[in-house]
């Protein structure tokens, strides 16, 4: 049986319909540890709970960040005492780590150099990040943050593993 106390992550990605539209999309993977560092710095850090890395697109709206954080939020994904994954990191009573990522927008389906026409510009990326970490918040869980459009470092440990997909527009 697992630790209800092991760190887990959640990776926020994005992807790109057929009609150009772009849509959040999380990929959760258990991890037992996550900081994120600037500059020799720690910047944010959980004790236990779950690291999501955030893609922001042009097309992304205030709907699609409340859909995904409700739903990381209720995710669940961490083991009872019977061994199943049947508690979320309100259960548990985890935190959040949130970190920026515009390079989960790569696009290399035309060659080997990825283009990045789909990610959001900063100003309106760092307003979507910002707008998602407070829906996290209002949740009433603790909610650390990496810096915005800054060099990082992400450490995590991934446990299981165990990867789930999510994305706004219930695709899979």
């Amino acid at each position: 049986m697992t630790d209800p106390g092991l760190w887990y992550t959640i990776c926020i990605l994005t992807v790109v319909t057929r009609a150009g539209q772009t849509q959040m999309r999380a990929v959760v993977q258990r991890v037992s540890r996550a900081q994120v560092t600037v500059i020799d710095e720690s910047v944010g850090a959980i004790e236990a709970g779950l690291l999501v890395l955030l893609g922001v697109g042009r097309s992304d709206t205030e709907g699609d960040a409340s859909y995904l954080a409700e739903k990381i939020i209720g995710l669940r994904i961490f083991e009872d005492e019977r061994g199943k994954m049947n508690r979320s990191v309100q259960d548990i009573g985890g935190g959040i780590l949130v970190v920026s990522q515009f390079t989960l927008y790569g696009d290399v389906r035309r060659g080997k150099r990825p283009s990045f026409d789909d990610a959001a510009p900063p100003e309106n990326a760092r307003g979507m990040y910002e707008f998602f970490v407070e829906q996290l918040r209002k949740s009433g869980l603790r909610c650390a943050m990496g810096r915005f459009q800054e060099m990082m470092q992400v450490e995590l440990v991934n446990e299981g593993p165990v990867t789930i997909l999510l994305d706004s527009t219930k695709l899979f």
